[in-house]
């Protein structure tokens, strides 16, 4: 596998790529994982639990400095030395650096290509690179999109409503419609009124939550027009905001303009084995409604840990919600989108039956079922290329160094 991003870069991608990773490593597969390195120590080898992690020297972007760029000198080095191993199946999971890494491997290995489609980048490049005419950026985004899916042998396609939106883009790869799904096992328990003990949350407080990166395309903004609607009739509401991202500074200074310091709270990135759970645990009501998911996985988080759901239903959040029996959809209209969550926080009878919904919808979002289908695709990729021989394990001096 080959990735721009990896932890401990906290986003869908880093989350998807782990438990793919994991998933397969449990059905028997050795997995190695190429990805930028973050830190003092730009370039190291070593283990993810039970996968081989390999990390590039990297560099920061200007207009995105959460994110790493992998240095063209680094990639020069490790091709040879991965060149040199034996892959089934080479799995790409994002358009840069690694795409291009990919793509000069599997020429050089005779292997086939798979790359999951995780972003909707029409949606995000304006929000990036904002002094560039938005029209353009959406050309230029299909362009690129046609041209990156036609260098590879498969999609992966989160979701039916993005497989609509390649076709739209004239890509005719082959795809497959495949979401990542959630290791159920991971989101269990959690303990919501420790949480709300250590942070000072009164037991009966009516209390909203969301798990998001901060950034403009998550639509956290128009989360926190809702809370302020909702404050009309819950005085003590508390709206939890947990993650990290560039837009951060600015969300804090809508919340103080909608006069709800006293009403939202910034937690971070939080603990996934721990206090991330207590956080979500926490909450009376999940709230969501970023337009531009391709999987939506915090959704199944907070189905599977019992959750109620307030959330809009666009592209991949749509193909999560339908038929979930722990969710209410609602529009994009502020004052549409608090009156559901004011109905949710009004009747604890419906919040119990939501709850209780939650861990069976999450159960057809489990790894245990999709990454058999991912298995057979790998498995039918491979058997179109050369014999399998055992893989060789790479030497420290055919690492790569910058």
């Amino acid at each position: 596998m080959l990735s721009d991003v990896y932890f401990p870069r906290v986003n869908g991608v880093s989350s998807s790529i782990r438990t793919y990773a994991r998933a397969l490593v449990a059905m028997g597969h050795r997995v190695t994982l190429v990805a930028p390195g973050y830190g003092p120590e730009s370039a190291h080898h070593g283990h993810d639990d039970d996968f081989e992690v390999i990390r590039l020297p990297s560099r920061t972007i200007f207009f995105d400095p959460e994110d790493r760029l992998i240095k063209a000198s680094a990639l020069r080095a490790i091709l040879p030395a991965l060149a040199a191993r034996h892959w089934d199946v080479i799995h790409i999971h994002t358009p840069f650096s690694a795409h291009a890494l990919g793509v000069k491997l599997a020429k050089r290995t005779d292997r086939p290509t798979v790359e999951t489609y995780h972003t909707y980048f029409e949606e995000y490049v304006a929000h990036y690179l904002p002094w560039l005419p938005s029209p353009l950026l959406h050309v230029f985004a299909r362009r690129v999109s046609r041209k990156l899916c036609h260098e590879v042998d498969h999609l992966i396609v989160p979701s039916q409503q993005m497989v609509d939106v390649l076709q739209r883009y004239g890509i005719e790869t082959p795809s497959t419609v495949l979401p990542t799904g959630l290791a159920l096992d991971e989101f269990t328990g959690g303990d919501g009124a420790r949480f709300r003990a250590q942070h000072g949350i009164n037991a009966g407080q009516p209390t909203l939550v969301t798990v998001s990166r901060l950034a403009v395309e998550k639509n956290i903004a128009f989360l926190l027009q809702v809370a302020q609607r909702l404050v009309a009739e819950f005085p003590s509401l508390l709206f939890i905001i947990a993650g990290e991202g560039p837009d951060a500074r600015r969300l804090k200074k809508i919340g103080a303009a909608l006069g709800l310091q006293n009403n939202v709270r910034f937690f971070g990135n939080l603990d996934r084995r721990t206090s991330l759970l207590d956080c979500y645990r926490a909450g009376d009501v999940f709230v969501f409604s970023s337009p531009t998911e391709t999987q939506g996985l915090v959704l199944i988080e907070a189905m599977a840990l019992g959750v109620p759901i307030v959330s809009t239903a666009v592209m991949g959040t749509a193909t999560v919600l339908r038929d979930a029996r722990s969710a209410v959809i609602a529009d994009e209209d502020v004052d549409s989108f608090a009156n559901t969550v004011a109905q949710v926080l009004r009747d604890p009878v419906r919040r119990e039956a939501l709850s209780a919904a939650g861990p069976q919808d999450a159960q057809a979002w489990s790894t245990d079922v999709l990454m058999h289908k991912a298995e057979t695709l790998y498995a039918r990729l491979a058997s179109s290329s050369p014999v399998s021989i055992p893989p060789q394990p790479m030497t420290e001096a055919a690492q790569a160094s910058d």
